[in-house]
């Protein structure tokens, strides 16, 4: 049997996950139970094993430790400081996703004590370097939701035009014009206009849409750029 006679680093990933909660975007934490940094918050993860991609390491662990699955996950950067991990030296490779919160329920186990939803602006001390990952990932998203669909993962399957623009607001961090994001969008062609509007809400119910995913994969074979 072949061995390597060089030393080799360990392998892991960890997640940020970004979800909506009606009109709120959050970040998913864990609680650690064991050490290093027992009890302090940290973004989901952990080790990758033999014959695991990075992607599977990834769905695996969320779903370990927070019972997440099924949901929108594309890699973003690796992490590979030598001191990151008091450990051994760790390479991290990191992932982020997107849920809407009304469809998925958190649920900890193996290694974390608690699982729990967070605002920006209220995020406790990370573990590791973990808040440097998170700013990478809040980076990203800023940027790429501009120039690709990926914010209707965030979405509920059906939504108002508001729901639509209140997200962009809040990952892009200011207010945007209400007809011309409206204009932009349905300039596109790729909502469903649905027989249905909102139920049980306070103000004046207003129509619900749905990302058409087919029109879009279409248009994206003859050229079409997404870009708000």
């Amino acid at each position: 049997m072949f061995t390597y006679k060089y030393e080799r680093p360990a392998v892991a990933v960890d997640c940020v996950i970004f979800g909506l909660d009606t009109e709120d975007l959050k970040i998913l934490l864990i609680q650690r139970d064991l050490e290093p940094f027992k009890e302090k918050w940290a973004l989901p993860g952990g080790f990758t094993k033999i014959g695991e991609s990075l992607e599977e390491t990834a769905r695996r662990e969320l779903f370990e430790e927070t019972g997440l699955k099924d949901i929108f996950l594309e890699q973003l950067y690796t992490f590979s400081e030598p001191d990151r991990d008091p450990r051994e030296q760790v390479i991290s490779v990191s992932f982020y996703g997107l849920v809407n919160l009304s469809e998925h329920n958190l649920r900890a186990s193996t290694d974390a004590r608690n699982a729990a939803w967070f605002e920006p602006n209220d995020i406790p001390e990370l573990a590791f370097d973990h808040e440097m990952i998170l700013n990478v990932a809040d980076e990203r998203l800023k940027g790429k939701i501009r120039y690709q669909p990926i914010g209707f993962e965030l979405l509920p399957k059906k939504f108002p035009l508001r729901m639509l623009q209140q997200l962009y607001e809040k990952i892009l961090d200011r207010k945007l014009d209400k007809r011309n994001i409206r204009k932009k969008i349905m300039g596109m062609a790729i909502l469903k206009e649905l027989d249905e509007i909102e139920k049980d809400v306070s103000h004046r119910a207003a129509r619900l849409y749905e990302f058409d995913k087919k029109a879009y994969k279409e248009k994206v074979k003859k050229g079409f750029n997404f870009e708000i």
